[in-house]
């Protein structure tokens, strides 16, 4: 309480003595003081309330509109103090949930790591990029006993930790079923109870789930409302819009999901992406599907990790470096 009065009187001096000379060393000497006051958690009212003291002492006479503009600037110093209270209390709180935030991402992050499986004939590439800090998008490869390779992709129609919870449980159930419940249409059908006895009815998930069987040269999928994958037929030179009837996961406990095949030859791809991808936007103006086909066939010539990189690289660019959404893309090529 002593250093706050010492303060308040060496305050009232400087006033008077800068007042008096103007010199440098008074607004040294307040700028001090200045310190001394945030020490002490001395509101910004309570500054001006004092300066408007000192000087009634300093110049007893001073005009009425003087001291009434002292009062005005008094009451905007209150509401002043009031609101910065409120802010800092708003940018703590907005730091403690950033840092929480920071936090759940680094725990999405390793509850939903995947490493690409080696599969003898096959190619992958893959790249995922999250809009911001929690990834919407789930991507996961399973390889089979019998050297099979099963591909889930999925995207939560809604953000942030939710979405972020929702992928672990995705993530979680299938690493539950056993390998002989791998099929894509059984998948989903398993999938699509869990969801929808766990998740809130607010909240969906599409998906697709591919099998690659090489031994057959034979691709197999299931699609629950995902956005449609790309097959490149090489030999012919075009890509196949792959079929993806089913209903998103999650609606109703009892949904039954239709199984697709394709022949894979050399040299062919399969494409799987989220809506990050085909909805990629350059200005006001979204990208349209061949654009997106041409320009994965320009790198075509290109490993399939490679591939994947600079097809987000292009849009990435497009789009001034700022996503609008989760970007996810998976390219699967056969040798030739």
């Amino acid at each position: 309480m002593k250093t706050i009065e010492t303060d308040i009187e060496h305050y009232k001096d400087l006033l008077k003595r800068y007042i008096e000379t103007q010199d440098e060393q008074s607004l040294y000497g307040a700028e001090q003081i200045s310190k001394s006051f945030i020490k002490n958690n001395i509101l910004p009212e309570d500054i001006v309330n004092l300066h408007i003291q000192a000087l009634a002492e300093l110049f007893p006479d001073l005009s009425k509109e003087l001291k009434m503009s002292m009062k005005f600037l008094l009451e905007t110093m209150i509401s002043y103090g009031l609101a910065l209270q409120e802010f800092q209390t708003l940018r703590e709180k907005q730091l403690e949930l950033k840092s929480e935030i920071e936090v759940a991402a680094g725990m999405q992050r390793t509850l939903l790591g995947t490493s690409k499986p080696a599969i003898e004939g096959l190619d992958i590439g893959v790249v995922s990029i999250p809009a911001h800090q929690m990834n919407g998008d789930y991507h996961h490869f399973i390889k089979g006993e019998d050297g099979t390779l099963g591909v889930a992709l999925a995207d939560v129609v809604g953000k942030g930790i939710p979405a972020a919870l929702c992928m672990s449980m995705i993530k979680y159930s299938m690493d539950s079923f056993k390998e002989e419940m791998m099929q894509p249409e059984s998948i989903l059908e398993s999938l699509n109870r869990v969801v929808e006895r766990n998740v809130d009815p607010s909240m969906f998930i599409t998906m697709i789930y591919a099998q690659y069987l090489p031994d057959k040269n034979l691709l197999r999928y299931a699609s629950a409302g995902h956005e449609p994958g790309f097959i490149y037929h090489k030999k012919e030179d075009r890509f196949e819009e792959m079929e993806t009837k089913g209903l998103v996961l999650g609606v109703t406990g009892n949904t039954t999901y239709q199984r697709y095949e394709r022949k894979i030859e050399p040299g062919d791809m399969v494409i799987l992406l989220t809506d990050g991808v085909t909805e990629c936007r350059e200005g006001d103006r979204f990208i349209e599907t061949e654009e997106l086909l041409e320009v994965i066939k320009s790198y075509s010539h290109l490993p399939a990790q490679d591939m994947v990189d600079q097809v987000y690289k292009y849009f990435e660019r497009m789009q001034h470096f700022e996503l609008r959404d989760d970007f996810t893309l998976i390219i699967l090529q056969k040798d030739v």
